[in-house]
């Protein structure tokens, strides 16, 4: 009792030594407690307080969610062996290496040089036979990652990693250092095949880019010092990126930097997808986004480049372009932004041979399924020059199959088409139809000379054709999925289509043919 007594006697002192206004705040902050403990309690049966609001997520959060984060540690040490460290030197002149002490300028470097004496600032050098200077000093050129693809020292890396290189050093993990030959080197793609004499080395597994989804886990691994393996780890941002260059990348945001270049992209299985390439993010540092060469393309290559140390690719002689998903609706193609229109055809060609024209699309190559623009010259250039292959084309409302055989691809073919010329002939004034367009038949000189079966050139254009960029002087070899022939063909097939929904006209302009969407005015 005496220390319950204490207690309140301790506590009412307390009381006494507040101040009476502190005092009168405190009671009103009771009262407003209460107030809010009652207004709780009230609530209680209708709505979760907010410690239960909080602890809902957590409650409800499937436990899967926190064990199936990714642990890399096996990955890194079944696969880390398998990646190595490659480091390049180069022949440089030694008028062209910049040394001496800062603001020393060519001239008095040469002073030095022609008294015998040590330039400053620069390592002495062995002089040559004769007791000058030699002419040339081999320098650290670069450094990068590889991986190694078969016990016999086949590595893979980057083209550029080894470019301009005199001596390729491969480093291992266990610390073993070689000299390499490179068997072959493929700038367009930019992947390396390169050999050390080594035997019973660890491999990489290869894995299928095809099964690599969107949003899956991968991580980049790379030996840009030798001895430890540098792991970065990311998400796969998309696939079939489309970065202007002839492979479509696999984008990720793992962190690719010249050191880890060249090293293998891992799914989570330990299988390589790709190889990391730094030079293909545009800029000195990792900015976010890299890509990665996929796997099967650069095992193709790869093969190409140990069988004959070069890659030889196939070509059919087209100039091509993509296929809008309105053209698509119009022309009745059931996919869309799918195929590669014509725009030119290249005379002697083996798409000339074949029977290719402007303003064919080609929707299949061997079967395979021209998804984008972009898929074409991939597929032609993995095919072996001389194979006799086959080409589905879209051509006038109909399907076709043509029998092609595969030419090969200059070692300095302009990739690039030639750009198109503007210029029209001079506007003549005739009677326009509903669309804008007027027509004459060509001459058996123009035929000839466009190498056509047939068309019309516009003699005149107002309104809706005008707005589509139609210009006098171009011919028209198809209206939809009729073909032109003639100025016959051409008014039946104007009166025919249907005055208030958009049409297509394949227009042959100079070299290139191309599909132009008319959409009707008003």
């Amino acid at each position: 009792m005496h220390h319950s007594h204490h207690t309140v006697s301790t506590t009412s002192a307390a009381q006494a030594a507040v101040p009476p206004q502190r005092r009168a705040h405190r009671v009103a902050g009771a009262v407003a407690t209460l107030l809010l403990a009652a207004s709780g309690a009230l609530a209680l049966h209708t709505s979760p307080s907010r410690a239960e609001q909080l602890a809902a997520p957590a409650i409800a959060m499937p436990a899967p969610v926190v064990s199936g984060l990714p642990d890399f540690t096996q990955l890194v040490e079944r696969v880390g062996p398998s990646v190595v460290n490659i480091r390049t030197t180069a022949r440089v002149p030694m008028r062209g290496l910049r040394g001496g002490l800062p603001g020393m300028d060519e001239d008095m470097m040469e002073f030095f040089r022609q008294f015998g004496l040590p330039v400053p600032g620069m390592p002495p050098q062995r002089r040559g036979p004769r007791g000058g200077e030699p002419e040339s000093r081999t320098v650290p050129n670069g450094v990068g990652s590889g991986f190694i693809i078969s016990g016999d020292g086949y590595i893979l890396t980057n083209h550029h990693v080894v470019e301009g290189s005199e001596d390729v050093i491969v480093t291992l993990t266990d610390q073993r250092e070689f000299k390499a030959k490179v068997i072959g080197s493929d700038e367009r793609t930019d992947v390396a095949l390169i050999k050390i004499e080594a035997h019973n080395l660890p491999t990489v597994r290869i894995g299928n880019v095809e099964q690599l989804k969107v949003g899956e886990w991968v991580m980049a691994i790379g030996s840009p010092f030798g001895l430890e393996n540098s792991v970065t780890a990311g998400i796969v941002s998309a696939k079939q990126r489309d970065t202007g260059s002839y492979l479509p990348f696999i984008q990720t945001d793992v962190a690719v930097n010249p050191g880890n270049s060249g090293g293998p992209l891992l799914n989570m299985r330990g299988e390589v997808v790709g190889i990391n390439s730094q030079i293909y993010s545009r800029s000195g540092g990792f900015m976010g986004i890299s890509f990665a060469i996929p796997i099967d393309e650069a095992m193709q290559v790869s093969e190409q480049l140990k069988g004959n140390g070069r890659v030889v690719r196939g070509r059919i002689g087209v100039r091509i372009g993509p296929v809008s998903a309105e053209v698509a609706e119009s022309l009745g193609l059931e996919r869309r932004n799918a195929g590669a229109l014509v725009s030119a055809v290249e005379p002697d060609s083996p798409a000339a041979s074949a029977g290719l024209q402007a303003g064919d699309i080609i929707t299949h190559f061997n079967g395979k399924a021209i998804d984008s623009v972009s898929d074409l010259p991939r597929l032609v250039g993995s095919t072996a020059p001389g194979s006799q292959s086959t080409l589905q084309i879209f051509r006038h409302g109909k399907t076709q199959q043509l029998a092609i055989t595969v030419g090969e691809t200059p070692a300095s073919a302009n990739e690039a088409g030639s750009p198109r010329s503007g210029g029209a002939s001079q506007q003549e004034q005739a009677k326009a139809n509903a669309f804008g367009l007027a027509a004459q038949d060509l001459s058996e000189a123009e035929k000839k000379n466009l190498g056509v079966r047939g068309g019309v050139r516009i003699s005149a254009v107002s309104g809706a054709a005008a707005q589509a960029g139609i210009e006098v002087g171009d011919v028209v070899l198809a209206i939809g999925q009729t073909e032109v022939l003639n100025r016959q063909d051409f008014d039946a097939a104007l009166r025919k289509a249907d005055a208030k929904r958009p049409i297509s006209v394949l227009i042959r302009r100079d070299d290139w043919a191309q599909y132009v969407l008319i959409r009707p005015q008003g």
